[in-house]
């Protein structure tokens, strides 16, 4: 069995991950008052089809056109939030993620370095009948590699010069610059320093576009 897991993508791990925390938790309480019944089929089914991810150029671009329909949340500890966090990012760990003043009706997407700890949130958040919770595909290290350190292509044609210039505003946005080379290039990408961390968001109470707004139902 050991070896047989070993041979999944992360996709399929986390599917699988779904369906059995999915069984485990229809017997468990994640909401007060009362429990719930989770499809672990229909979660591990979302998983699979990756329709439980938002892209990290997806979110740069929502974030540049502040828009407030949605609310970024960052799970991670208070040392890593602090060092840096996405613009915008509401600072929500883990281990206080049950008690957050979170609304059901709500879009939520959730980070943390990479995409497992995500995971966990976006499932704990779905499993308290959060059916608008999202993940950033790969955390902050897809952040980091798409939106603030983007690899350049070489710019032999007008659609490669274009996506380039692209990247390179959006990067420039959010304090990051591109490099050149393989897109691959992990490793360089995590010798690069992060920007300066952008002002906190305090509580979760605001919406990552910044504005206030009508909270409908619950």
């Amino acid at each position: 069995m050991p070896g047989f897991f070993s041979t999944l993508t992360l996709n399929q791990k986390l599917a699988a991950a779904a369906a059995a925390l999915g069984a485990i938790a229809i017997f468990a309480n994640p909401l007060p008052g009362g429990a719930v019944s989770i499809d672990a089929r229909t979660l591990a089914d979302i998983v699979e089809r990756d329709a439980d991810r938002i892209e990290p150029l997806e979110l740069a671009d929502w974030i540049i056109q502040g828009r407030s329909d949605f609310r970024l949340i960052d799970v991670r500890d208070a040392g890593a939030y602090a060092k840096y966090h996405v613009p915008g990012a509401e600072h929500v760990p883990f281990s206080s993620l049950t008690d957050a003043a979170l609304p059901r009706n709500e879009k939520l997407v959730v980070y943390a370095d990479d995409g497992v700890r995500a995971a966990q949130a976006w499932f704990l958040l779905r499993a308290r009948g959060h059916a608008g919770a999202y993940l950033l595909r790969d955390g902050l290290d897809g952040w980091q590699q798409e939106v603030l350190f983007p690899a350049l292509g070489d710019a032999t044609t007008p659609f490669q010069q274009q996506r380039n210039a692209r990247l390179s505003n959006v990067a420039s946005h959010f304090g990051g610059r591109p490099r050149s080379g393989d897109a691959g290039a992990a490793p360089a990408v995590a010798a690069m320093a992060l920007p300066t961390p952008p002002a906190p968001v305090a509580g979760a109470g605001v919406p990552a576009g910044g504005a206030k707004k009508k909270k409908e139902g619950c």
